[in-house]
């Protein structure tokens, strides 16, 4: 499904992926965990197509579809979700119009024709039941007011309206209790793991992983994975380090 072959990137010219490679088939979760500054949120904003993150050699491809040569708003049109992990503020716009905006943008990218108000409405409180949300605060101005956690779970409730090919999840961890991480890992888990869906999973730390379990976990470290591995070694790194591990 995706295909990321000796990736190069830099921020504000400086070198921050250097030939990072990875492969992830439909079905499958794959995790990232590094040191700070390894380059894994570069990773994901790169994919994303963030600007100021400027892709200076190598490819990535989405279902043999070119990601980099893509907008922003083809990229998400085309399959690729990215979850923030500080999702932003929009004062003044409500979080079901916002959604479903974004929804039908997507169904029209793609030459589907757009839900009704009904149609919304119905999937909307499907998915938000799966993050335990009340729909009263998807009438709320985006995020606004939200705790980390409620954002965190809407943000999941977001990725199951637009239904993505392939999530990219940035530490989507932060900032949750131990109530919302289960709320969220189960979110995950209800709207992802299927055989024609992929996640790409960003994280520090173990915790999520006793929710949403991987496939591969990957360090990153100097811009490039440097070790491959199963669930156990996320274990492995939560016990002796970045350092002794990638060694």
């Amino acid at each position: 499904m995706l295909n990321i072959d000796n990736l190069q990137a830099t921020v504000a010219d400086k070198p921050i992926l250097k030939g990072l490679s990875l492969s992830i088939n439909a079905g499958e979760i794959h995790v990232i965990m590094g040191p700070n500054g390894a380059g894994k949120s570069t990773l994901a904003y790169t994919l994303g197509g963030r600007p100021g993150y400027e892709v200076t050699g190598g490819s990535a491809m989405l279902d043999g579809q070119d990601l980099l040569a893509l907008d922003p708003h083809e990229r998400a049109a085309a399959g690729l979700f990215l979850g923030f992990q500080y999702p932003v503020e929009i004062p003044g716009v409500s979080f079901v119009q916002f959604l479903r905006e974004a929804l039908n943008a997507q169904r029209k990218g793609r030459g589907e024709e757009p839900l009704s108000g009904g149609e919304f409405l119905k999937l909307a409180r499907e998915k938000a039941a799966l993050l335990r949300l009340d729909m009263d605060m998807l009438k709320r101005p985006v995020n606004v007011g939200f705790s980390g956690g409620e954002k965190k779970r809407a943000e999941m409730v977001q990725m199951g309206i637009l239904d993505p090919k392939l999530a990219v999840l940035d530490e989507t961890d932060s900032g949750l209790d131990i109530d919302a991480l289960r709320v969220v890992g189960d979110g995950i888990n209800a709207i992802m793991r299927r055989p024609d869906k992929a996640v790409l999973l960003i994280t520090h730390y173990q915790r999520l992983l006793d929710y949403v379990k991987p496939d591969f976990v990957h360090v990153l470290a100097g811009g490039r994975i440097v070790k491959t591995g199963g669930p156990e070694l996320a274990l492995q790194l939560e016990e002796e380090g970045y350092e002794a591990v990638a060694a």
